[in-house]
């Protein structure tokens, strides 16, 4: 077995190199619009409101650099992956709605590649669909139901795979039964977001980092170097939402790790294939999510160390060693062949989570504040669908965007502590005790994981 300790944290592997930090707000100046947040969500409202009106005076303000936070972190799913549930927002706002939502992610996919080509943003981009697995029959159960979900939904080209049929794409053990879903691609997070961020500066908006917002109000939003006035000020925080006064309940900093391999050996892919750089899933409640990198790694994610009381957050990374572990004994049992490849890193990050598991996005005119977010960990899509949603918002466009039903959406404040951490917690013990159920020979879903479910409001 491999011996060589992994690299832990330093944001994460996405960035071979921290990026060179640009200068931070040179005191106090005036902007129609000013961004806070220059992640997916602050960078792409940004693109689309310079490419609306050129005559804009954008700021986005960022207290570290450019993707420091989830947008540096992801699992690199460019996926239309709804941020909510779908059969409970299609009670409260109609189920057309929805599936024009579930439609407008799809699109939004080829949206991003679309950008990315005509901006010269190389983001390691391979549209080659997800593939869910199930390697119980309790996970198959759940992955039947998940594919007869989609087609209700509407999703097309979804097709059921026997194991024979998952393991021809890639070789995993113990496969049951599988899905493929082509409306996901692999990317390079980091590459998206630094390419993003070079994009909206020579439009011509301004990027300050190393400038952390303290104060967000009508009409301005201040920092240790000065406030920035604007009559539009639109918050893109997500994980780091709590941090900023008034909104330490809003959305809950929930932490995702993950870990990559050493370059896997071009033998070694020849054991397993995934030659169409297919997204990899499973459907067990403690799921992981995987890649094929750039680089020829393996990349795969997972909940480990879900929340931190009182919603602390990571240290520039830094996963527990335990996590580190767990992620690897995860891959191995899945992909066996590659026990003897080393674990390069790992890292982890936070995004954010409403209490009813439900993203939005919402524009308030009369006092000119904004936001996006809280997308469930499925915001790499959903990031440029809320900016170019946003975009319409505050220039005042009706749209058919604009009708999604996430826009104006609120969800209620999360409870206050203890009971936001004794919640969380046991709501991943129970997944943890429902897997052990399952893969003990289960043949539906464990009751434990759907009474977590419903006391924690999650989608399911």
């Amino acid at each position: 077995m491999p011996t060589r300790a992994p690299v832990n944290g330093y944001v994460s592997h996405w960035f071979d190199e921290l990026p060179f930090s640009r200068g931070p707000l040179p005191g106090s100046r005036d902007a129609d619009v000013c961004i806070v947040g220059a992640g997916y969500t602050g960078l792409w409202t940004a693109y689309y409101l310079k490419r609306a009106d050129p005559s804009l005076r954008i700021v986005v303000l960022e207290a570290r650099f450019a993707g420091f936070g989830a947008s540096g972190r992801n699992g690199g799913w460019l996926s239309g992956l709804v941020p909510g549930d779908r059969e409970r927002m299609a009670r409260r706002y109609g189920r057309d709605g929805v599936v024009a939502w579930q439609r407008a992610l799809n699109d939004a996919v080829d949206e991003v590649i679309a950008v990315a080509g005509r901006e010269g943003i190389d983001a390691g981009i391979v549209k080659g669909g997800t593939l869910e697995v199930a390697r119980n029959a309790a996970q198959a159960s759940r992955l039947a139901a998940a594919v007869e979900a989609e087609r209700r939904w509407q999703v097309d080209g979804i097709e059921p795979l026997t194991a024979d049929e998952a393991t021809r794409r890639i070789r995993l053990d113990g496969v049951v039964a599988g899905y493929h879903n082509p409306h996901c691609a692999r990317i390079q997070p980091a590459q998206l977001v630094r390419g993003l961020a070079d994009t909206v500066e020579r439009l011509g908006v301004a990027v300050y980092e190393r400038s952390p917002v303290i104060e967000i109000g009508a009409g301005r939003a201040v920092t240790p170097w000065g406030a920035v006035t604007a009559p539009v000020v639109l918050r893109a925080t997500e994980g780091f939402t709590a941090a900023l006064p008034g909104l330490k309940r809003r959305w809950l900093p929930m932490n995702s790790s993950m870990i990559a391999t050493d370059p896997v050996p071009e033998q070694v892919w020849d054991t397993i294939g995934w030659q169409g750089r297919e997204t990899l899933g499973d459907t067990a409640h403690g799921f992981f999510y995987a890649q094929r990198t750039v680089d020829d790694r393996i990349a795969i994610g997972g909940r480990s160390v879900p929340y931190r009381f009182a919603s602390r957050i990571d240290r520039d990374g830094r996963v527990p060693e335990r996590t580190i572990a767990h992620l690897t004994a995860t891959l191995h049992s899945i992909l066996p062949q590659v026990a003897d490849v080393p674990i390069a890193h790992g890292w982890c990050g936070v995004l954010a989570v409403p209490r009813d598991w439900e993203a939005t996005v919402d524009f308030d005119r009369e006092t000119g504040l904004g936001w996006a977010g809280g997308y469930v960990g499925h915001g790499v899509t959903a990031t440029n669908l809320a900016a170019r949603t946003l975009t319409d918002l505050v220039l005042g466009r009706q749209s058919p965007l604009t009708r999604l039903p996430w826009v104006g959406h609120r969800s209620k404040s999360w409870e206050p502590e203890p009971l936001r951490w004794l919640g969380v917690r046991g709501m991943y013990l129970a997944y943890k005790a429902a897997d052990w159920h399952e893969a003990r020979g289960a043949r539906r879903t464990s009751p434990i994981a759907v009474v977590a479910d419903k006391i924690a409001g999650r989608p399911h």
